[in-house]
């Protein structure tokens, strides 16, 4: 009797059951060599899809059964016979998601005689295993000894990262052998490293850069101390390094040379992942990389985040669509040897229990991890990302990390709570020789504190009036749209707003608006919220910023005076009329600054910040107890729903910014929306927190494409009147905003 894996639209093009195990065996192993695992990922290959030799499963393809559960059965083998419950782990979840490894939970992969599978909805395919076994060894395929080792449940984080790692390497070994099989050879082959002759392209740049007379003298010695700083840094064995530099002294591209230098002399390195916070960053970034390596290749510079994509006629008919086609499948695995993506996008997929999302993770192996902007890492979710990016960064792993930011958090101060029933703690070497010197000599930005009264609004609106450039920064969004409508009514010129009320799209058209007023020396005054504040490249002489927490009002600052062509620029640290932040702990840090520069001032030096982030922890509980169970207990899809960058019960709200978005619209109408909507309506969203009563009626819901049912997080809101041309989403009076 044959037994088939996979249908095809040619009957006679059924994969056999055989081949498809015997290709998912090998290619995982392929997958898992670079971190020692080819041996585990080889027999969870063999057994992911044991259940399939079931007779059950062999009439579900032949469309006379359902529900069924075909992968309990390798599981229960993987962990009863071979004592290995990452294996066990890896099979069961790579339909359902990784679950818990907890001893409970492992005694429930024991196959039930009732023929009840995982989900209890599900029914098991064969309910007797020996059978199972017999039909595979008949097929040709031989399993190894079984095992008489102790089964050990896990108790680390370590330990939770290592299975999501096998289990990466299975996924997406099953993931693309079902695609070629059902697709035949789909996937471009990306471009290597090329370390040697991309950092020869780098530092070629960088000489130039360093003759630009755009720059005073003083920034352009100042930008080659850090570019140099991590030439050196690149020598060393050290895998976990810190960069502290000052806003505008070119870490991104240091950062590069420190990568690609490290590649150049570690055969292990294969891949650079460039990590940001923020989407207007990651697409300033993104230009440069592809700019400086336009000739290295297709896919060599992959982006993976929500904005990348670009809509997709139904066929490829162009050069175009064939390479955005090859991109998107390149992102589902991170097949390039540059990654650019988001915080959001690494952090939470290396905390996650889906397939899709971990399908990438054996690739992060011999990675260099360049993560920016840092000090936007919640507290609360420091020590578990420790321990994991600890790890990833052990020599089984063989990858590096760097944390680079101009406030640079106290995260060494945590290296007990991260080393508490872990491998390995976290120390990482600073890049700079002394960050202290190099923030004392990059001096830009007088800072005023004016915290003894409040400022109204009307005070702030005659300041600005006396300056032809300048920018704000408030904490709330209704904060901004009072300063900006007040301003407005008395006719201030080239007054611009900026914050998530307005759709990523519109927010990126306003900044090159802003940029070009301030390049021209036009009128350009900014009322913004926090969105300006890290990575935008904005110059203003002068800033205004809301008290707020230490490394907001020093992200404020590096959009002043940004590229030194002034002798000094200032800014003024204000209380509003109206005092109020976006939530208790943002509060909390705004008070402790307030607290810290009545005591004895505060500047904007490395220094401050140790003292500042050291204090803030002891303020702010950054352990947390659930999550801490959650790695105890080894509960993967736990975790990954605990572990949230932006935690937010907001939903998205398309609005009508073009005729694009209205376009989206109607699609939404007509068909409902799937993946690849949701990816292209991304550009045209904005948050809304819903009010306790439900959507309001100027909310239009929409249908899921498959299903019917209505999207919980996907809205409309097609009336102009409330989408304002400056202040973007304005919801009726009563409405909630979010920040």
């Amino acid at each position: 009797m044959a037994f088939w894996a996979h249908t095809h639209k040619d009957p006679a093009s059924w994969q056999p059951l055989r081949d498809h195990l015997e290709n998912v065996a090998q290619q995982a192993a392929l997958k898992a060599k670079p971190f020692g695992e080819e041996g585990k990922a080889r027999l969870a290959g063999i057994l992911h899809d044991l259940g399939k030799y079931g007779d059950l499963f062999q009439l579900r393809l032949e469309g006379k059964a359902k529900g069924l559960d075909h992968w309990s059965a390798g599981a229960h083998v993987a962990l009863f016979e071979y004592r290995m419950a990452d294996v066990a782990l890896a099979v069961q979840g790579h339909h359902i998601g990784l679950q818990s490894g907890s001893r409970e939970s492992l005694k429930e992969m024991k196959l039930r005689e009732d023929g009840q599978g995982f989900p209890s909805e599900l029914r098991l395919s064969e309910t007797d295993l020996e059978v199972l076994k017999e039909r595979l060894r008949a097929d040709g395929l031989e399993l190894p000894p079984p095992s008489q080792a102790q089964i050990q449940p896990a108790t680390s984080a370590a330990a939770m990262l290592d299975t999501r790692m096998l289990f990466s390497a299975l996924v997406d070994a099953d993931f693309l052998d079902t695609e070629r099989h059902m697709q035949g050879e789909v996937r471009p082959t990306p471009p290597p490293l090329q370390a040697e002759r991309a950092l020869e392209r780098l530092e070629a740049h960088l000489q130039k850069l360093a003759q630009n007379p755009d720059w005073p003298e003083h920034i352009r010695g100042l930008r080659q101390q850090v570019s140099h700083a991590c030439a050196r840094a690149a020598q060393q064995n050290h895998p976990l390094f810190t960069l502290t530099a000052p806003t505008g002294l070119g870490k991104t591209l240091a950062m590069l040379r420190f990568a690609l230098g490290r590649a150049v002399r570690d055969p292990r390195i294969r891949r650079i992942v460039v990590v940001l916070p923020y989407l207007s960053i990651l697409d300033q970034t993104a230009r440069v990389y592809r700019e400086l390596f336009r000739d290295f290749g297709p896919h060599y510079i992959l982006e993976d985040h929500s904005l990348a994509y670009r809509p997709l006629r139904e066929e490829a008919s162009d050069e175009q669509d064939l390479a955005e086609r090859e991109r998107r499948l390149l992102t589902e695995n991170w097949e390039a040897p540059i990654i650019l993506t988001t915080h959001v996008q690494l952090l939470e997929s290396l905390h996650s229990n889906r397939p899709s999302a971990c399908r990438k993770l054996h690739n992060l192996a011999g990675s260099v991890l360049l993560f920016d902007e840092v000090q936007t890492l919640p507290t609360h979710l420091a020590v578990p990302t420790l321990k994991t990016l600890s790890r990833l960064a052990s020599e089984k792993y063989g990858s590096v990390v760097v944390f680079a930011t101009a406030t640079q958090p106290a995260f060494d101060a945590l290296d007990e709570q991260v080393a508490r029933g872990e491998p390995q703690g976290w120390r990482p070497v600073e890049i700079i020789p002394s960050p202290e010197d190099l923030h004392r000599q990059s001096h830009r930005v007088r800072v005023e504190w004016r915290l003894e009264s409040s400022t109204p609004w009307s005070e702030l609106v005659e300041e600005l009036a006396g300056h032809k450039q300048a920018l704000v920064v408030l904490n709330l969004k209704r904060q901004a749209h009072a300063l900006f409508r007040l301003a407005e009514e008395r006719g201030l010129e080239g007054l611009f707003h900026l914050s998530t009320a307005l759709c990523p799209a519109h927010r990126l058209r306003v900044l090159e608006k802003i940029q070009a007023a301030l390049e021209e020396g036009r009128s350009c005054r900014l009322v913004s919220t926090q969105v300006v504040e890290a990575g935008v490249d904005l110059d203003f002489p002068l800033g205004y910023r809301a008290l707020g927490p230490l490394e907001a009002i020093a992200q404020t600052a590096g959009r002043v005076n940004r590229h030194a062509l002034r002798e000094e620029g200032l800014l003024v640290i204000f209380l509003p009329e109206e005092e109020g932040y976006p939530d208790p702990a943002y509060a909390r840090a705004a008070a402790l600054t307030r607290a810290l520069q009545a005591e004895g001032g505060l500047d904007l030096g490395p220094a401050a910040f140790r003292r500042y982030y050291q204090s803030l922890y002891r303020l702010q509980d950054v352990s947390d107890e659930e999550m801490e169970n959650l790695l105890l207990t080894q509960n993967y899809a736990g975790l990954a729903r605990r572990y949230r960058l932006i935690e937010t019960p907001a939903v998205n709200v398309v609005v009508p910014y073009n005729e694009e978005a209205r376009a989206l619209m109607e699609e939404a109408r007509q068909r409902g929306i799937g993946a690849d909507w949701v990816r292209r309506a991304r550009a045209y969203a904005v948050p809304y927190f819903l009010p306790k009563g439900g959507p309001p009626p100027f909310l239009e819901p929409v249908s899921l494409r498959r299903g019917c049912a209505e999207a919980p997080d996907w809205f409309l809101s097609p009336e102009a009147d409330r989408y304002h041309p400056h202040l973007g989403f304005t919801p009726e009076e009563g409405g909630a905003v979010v920040i």
